[in-house]
């Protein structure tokens, strides 16, 4: 990932709840990129929570953002499994242009940042647990730093095996389009058919079928085949930006606690951007699991464990 660059003048912060804004006025660009577009409301799934024992004081709901190409299913065993740790309410989401959410033709962060703290908006949740990996995890870090976030609606920020730091997007992703507009236009009859040509594109079955949770099949008059929910042009479009980032550290920071989690055997968190999300996130904390980029589903039950533990903490 490459370094983004730091030119505002340092100037004396002022602050909003955790959000300490730096330097001088934002700029058009900046605020362009602050309402490029009107929320979509997103789909969900919650888990709420159970009555509390007497004494206890459970902490704020968690809401939970997947990654490039997830959807809320993909989250729903961990989801039950936070529940029974926190005993909070749970949502899952489904970003735009992902899962049954709506699409839209833009596809930056701040859009996406802006659907999930509307979402929150809506239900009046406060003091939230906010988590995302990847893809997601670059969305609730730009939510984290919005000025459209309430003051009082973040507790905690758990960012999975991303960091805000700026650069070209992994070129598996592209390959993963590729793979899926193939199976697309080959209008496939069953998921058996899909992976067969997805094989030619990523050997790791895992891997295959979080892709293929995307297909719906389609009825038609002559029979029925296979088609992708996502909607493959736009995300296509929008792939070189979905390395980027819309904040400077000189602009923007968030004083909360947040916990980064870091796949061992990943490198979106790394020793050269490890000091840029100290800037944006002054009051972070790191662990590593031992995993690759998908840590949660390779390690779930460390992975609950840790991340409850730092929710639980005063």
């Amino acid at each position: 990932m490459l370094q983004a660059s730091s030119r505002a003048l340092r100037k004396a912060p002022f602050a909003v709840g955790n959000i300490r804004s730096n330097g001088p006025a934002p700029s058009a660009l900046f605020l362009r990129w602050t309402h490029s577009t009107t929320p979509v409301g997103l789909a969900f799934e919650e888990i709420p929570a159970k009555d509390p024992s007497p004494g206890s004081k459970p902490p704020g709901p968690l809401v939970i953002v997947h990654g490039l190409f997830g959807s809320k299913q993909n989250w729903r065993s961990l989801a039950k499994r936070f529940h029974q740790t926190l005993n909070t309410p749970i949502y899952t989401l489904d970003l735009r242009n992902h899962g049954q959410s709506p699409h839209n033709e833009v596809m930056d962060y701040t859009s996406m940042a802006h659907d999930i703290i509307e979402f929150c908006k809506e239900r009046s949740l406060k003091n939230i647990n906010l988590l995302g990996h990847s893809l997601g995890g670059k969305a609730v870090m730009a939510a984290a730093l919005s000025p459209d976030l309430p003051p009082d609606a973040l507790s905690k920020l758990i960012v999975v095996d991303m960091s805000p730091a700026r650069g070209p997007i992994s070129d598996e992703f592209r390959t993963y389009l590729k793979a899926m507009k193939e199976i697309q236009n080959k209008r496939v009859r069953s998921r058996k058919e899909a992976d067969d040509v997805l094989q030619a594109y990523e050997p790791d079955v895992s891997v295959r079928q979080f892709l293929l949770t995307n297909l719906d099949r389609v009825q038609h008059e002559t029979g029925h085949h296979q088609k992708f929910r996502i909607p493959l042009e736009i995300l296509d479009k929008a792939i070189d930006g979905i390395g980027d980032f819309p904040y400077e550290p000189d602009h923007r920071k968030w004083d909360g606690k947040t916990l980064f989690v870091k796949g061992s055997r990943s490198k979106y968190i790394n020793r050269k951007n490890i000091p840029i999300a100290k800037e944006y996130f002054p009051n972070m904390e790191m662990i590593t699991l031992e995993a690759g980029h998908w840590v949660h589903a390779e390690k779930p039950i460390e992975f609950v464990n840790r991340v409850s533990e730092f929710i639980l903490q005063p």
